[in-house]
């Protein structure tokens, strides 16, 4: 895996190069969107860290934050008769509160409301970070902690912290409780006395690590308990959601316990003590070298950076959205979750899944773009579009150390229904995603029509790359839906039971209706005991999967044919694909290629297909892909394209 990460740097630095010679010779094509009026009828806003707001946004005079800069867009939308370009010089803007934009904000007459880098795609362009977050300061050594600093930080509440720009650790005791552990209906015994010494036994939280699942609880006390046990009571109603979603004979000792500052051995890991209200304090254990009085530290305090709901038309171009957090989880129900949600009681008591926001969310929105800009340093999920929203555009950007997904689009949970059509995730790069909340997916499609997921790359994710299909078996949402030409490997690194392209679910009425998986290369995850390159699962139907690669996977293509509720895999075509048919060790081969587990669980697929594919020896299959023309083209071609690229890849 060494040398596949390795060359897909390589690989990434080569397509950089040539993305910023083709941006700096097409920059005015760049700068001014196709719907755009001429660069010198626009009307053009400056915004600048060394501006003032009592300024009149000139290249001379900027203002100095974005949220004035919004409203002298919202006195010009309704006369629009050009676009408005709001330019931001280089710097760091940290957000005193989300940029929130109703229908004020949106363009008009044809016209866009551009928020981008000053001197985007340019060689001139600026770097620009839109933060979330608070800079920590005034560390001291603790007096009660050798090794350990200090900081006061007022009423914040956060959970994450980066430290030289890297995300920390929270203090982890890492896996298990110590002694002889217990299972009750109110949490745990243990034999152990070891917890009772644990300051701030209520900031405790115990992750429950499944197959294709995590979850999280609090704890709500740790007393001692008769016949000279532990008892330590978890938080409710978190304690009984897990149960009842895992099963109790499932919810055993937790995989890890976090949060104590007595687990502060690490060095690089925090905490934050809470005890007093309104005088929270961060204590870090440095790595060796860093000097806590120079070494920049930010903590993520806001759980929104922007979002809108009801809004059309608006372009963000060039910019970094960073440091936000997501404190849901801190809440008594706690993280119960399945993917990328999380579970609450309804009104009448009944268990409800709800979808982890994204930082960056626009809701009931058409037209939106995001291009050329960097998500990174965030709390939940990166970017969502939810609740009805069409023809949006993200397109040649970054999603990189974010603690949830990348993107998330289309009829998300608690929602059942909507329309989502015609969205274009394009040429977009995501990596070392998911990396507090681990079961989520690079990019999930819930539930949307004529959507276009093509070109991007996905490497580097604890479950899977890309998800298509909506959480619960809600029929009529997904039609004509294309994921092609996406180069994703190294997915599935710590969960199983996931794959690099994930389908569930119907996904039309007709194979003309259907979803097309075409021109994507999905290779090298060979990691756990159950993964699928190409995975039709639970009751997936009119599916196209053609002119694919697809090797070094546990399993390269097959799924669960879930027979009960009728809810089978069926009509699914697989056509001039390549792929080393590997079919894991457990699991009997069927007359046809791929893995299919059978009864009780699963069934038998009906109605496949399979014309003109070309088995690859499981032996070498790259090698063997690399001697084929056909084979290395579609390999060639996968991923994100050089001249859709700008500079966000290099930031």
């Amino acid at each position: 895996m060494a040398e596949v990460r390795a060359g897909a740097e390589r690989g990434w630095r080569r397509w950089t190069r040539a993305g910023l010679i083709v941006s700096t010779v097409l920059a005015a094509a760049w700068a001014v969107p196709p719907t755009a009026s001429a660069a010198g009828d626009r009307q053009e806003l400056y915004v600048a860290p060394w501006g003032n707001d009592t300024w009149p946004g000139t290249i001379e005079r900027p203002f100095a934050t974005p949220a004035r800069a919004q409203q002298a867009v919202r006195d010009r939308t309704a006369g629009m008769t050009s676009d408005i370009v709001v330019n931001l010089r280089g710097g760091t803007y940290r957000l005193a509160a989300p940029l929130r934009m109703a229908g004020g904000d949106s363009g008009r007459g044809g016209h866009r409301v551009v928020y981008q880098a000053y001197g985007f795609g340019t060689s001139y362009e600026e770097q620009v970070t839109l933060s979330g977050g608070r800079p920590v300061t005034g560390w001291r050594p603790d007096p009660g902690r050798d090794g350990v600093w200090r900081a006061d930080v007022g009423d914040l509440d956060t959970r994450q912290l980066y430290v030289d720009g890297r995300r920390s650790a929270r203090a982890s005791l890492g896996s298990g409780l110590p002694g002889k552990v217990k299972v009750t209906a109110g949490g745990y015994t243990t034999t152990s006395r070891i917890p009772l010494s644990w300051d701030n036994p209520s900031d405790l939280e115990l992750l429950y690590r499944f197959d294709y699942v995590e979850g999280r609880c609090g704890v709500a006390g740790v007393s001692r308990g008769p016949g000279n046990r532990t008892t330590i009571t978890m938080d409710q109603p978190c304690w009984k959601l897990a149960r009842d979603l895992y099963g109790k004979e499932s919810l055993g000792a937790p995989t890890e316990v976090e949060n104590s500052p007595d687990f502060l051995q690490r060095t690089g890991s925090w905490y934050l003590d809470r005890s007093r209200a309104g005088h929270h304090e961060l204590l870090y254990r440095p790595t060796p070298g860093q000097d806590m009085r120079r070494t920049p530290v930010v903590a993520p305090e806001l759980e929104t950076l922007l979002g809108g709901t009801g809004v059309h038309d608006i372009a963000f171009r060039g910019l970094t959205f960073a440091d936000a957090t997501w404190l849901a989880p801190n809440e008594p129900a706690g993280f119960v979750a399945a993917w990328s949600m999380y579970m609450r009681r309804g009104k009448g008591g009944e268990m409800t899944a709800l979808t982890v926001p994204g930082n960056v969310a626009f809701r009931t929105a058409e037209r939106i773009t995001f291009q050329g800009n960097r998500f990174t340093r965030l709390g939940a999920q990166g970017l969502e579009f939810s609740a009805n929203s069409s023809h949006n555009t993200v397109d040649g950007n970054v999603f990189t150390d974010i603690s949830d997904g990348g993107v998330v689009l289309g009829v998300l949970p608690p929602d059942a229904s909507g329309t989502n059509r015609g969205n274009r995730i394009t040429d977009n790069w995501i990596h070392h995603i998911a990396a507090e909340y681990h079961a989520a997916s690079g990019i999930w499609d819930a539930g949307s029509q004529d959507t276009l997921i093509g070109h991007n790359q996905v490497d580097h994710v604890p479950y899977t790359g890309i998800l298509s299909g909506p959480s619960e078996d809600l029929r009529g949402l997904m039609h004509r839906n294309r994921i092609v030409g996406n180069r994703v490997f190294a997915t599935n690194r710590l969960l199983v039971d996931g794959g690099g392209i994930y389908l569930r679910g119907e996904q039309g009425t007709s194979y003309a209706d259907g979803a097309v998986v075409s021109g994507n290369a999905v290779t090298d995850s060979r990691y756990g005991i159950w993964n699928v390159g190409i995975y039709t699962d639970d009751s997936s139907k009119w599916i196209t999967v053609r002119r694919n690669v697809v090797h070094n996977y546990r399993a390269s293509i097959g799924g669960c044919s879930e027979e009960w509720g009728n809810r089978p895999v069926r009509n699914v075509r697989y056509h001039g694909n390549f792929w080393d048919d590997a079919v894991p060790d457990w699991l009997a081969r069927r007359d046809y290629p791929g893995a299919w587990p059978p009864a009780p669980d699963c069934g038998n697929p009906h109605d496949l297909e399979f014309k003109a594919n070309t088995l690859l020896p499981p032996a070498h299959p790259a090698a063997a892909c690399a001697a084929r023309s056909t084979c290395a083209g579609i390999l060639d071609r996968a991923g994100p394209r050089a001249a859709r690229w700008g500079s966000a890849m290099a930031r």
